[in-house]
């Protein structure tokens, strides 16, 4: 094998020395500059994702604390509507509670007064009688006694 001759040993070293030098010069001058471009780019790209997807994080995060304030303010406005819609439908109902409660004062007033009407013709006629010493006629007590009563109501 002539590798391993010891003689051409020298030219050998000079051939390896000369093939080194311009495979290193060649690597220097071209691969290492493309493979460093290369390299650059795509750090670069990598910090530019990274960047654009730090934007898109803090946009994601203001759309969310946004939906979350709009759910907030939709629940605000749903429960206002809600108690205005409970506060109207306790209103009509008082409404119609005074209204059933003014019908049951007024029918029991009219009842008082046809009551206080009887007690006033049986008390005149007591009186008359008493007085007079003879009944007196119904049909002149009602008049006057209704008379009274207008007049007082009046």
């Amino acid at each position: 094998m002539p590798q391993l001759d010891v003689s051409t040993f020298a030219p050998q070293l000079v051939w390896l020395a000369i093939t080194f030098v311009v495979l290193y010069l060649l690597m220097a001058k071209l691969g290492l500059p493309r493979v460093s471009a290369i390299l650059d780019a795509r750090r670069k790209r990598q910090d530019d994702d990274l960047a654009r997807a730090s934007e898109l994080k803090a946009e994601a995060e203001a759309a969310l604390a946004a939906y979350q304030k709009t759910i907030a303010d939709a629940r605000a406005e749903a429960q206002a509507t809600i108690r205005a819609e409970q506060q109207r439908q306790l209103a009509q109902a008082l409404g119609e509670q005074t209204k059933a409660a003014e019908r049951e004062i007024a029918a029991a007033k009219e009842r008082a007064f046809a009551e206080i009407r009887n007690v006033a013709i049986d008390v005149a006629r007591s009186v008359t009688e008493k007085l007079t010493g003879s009944a007196a006629e119904e049909s002149k007590l009602i008049p006057a006694v209704d008379r009274a009563m207008a007049e007082r109501a009046g």
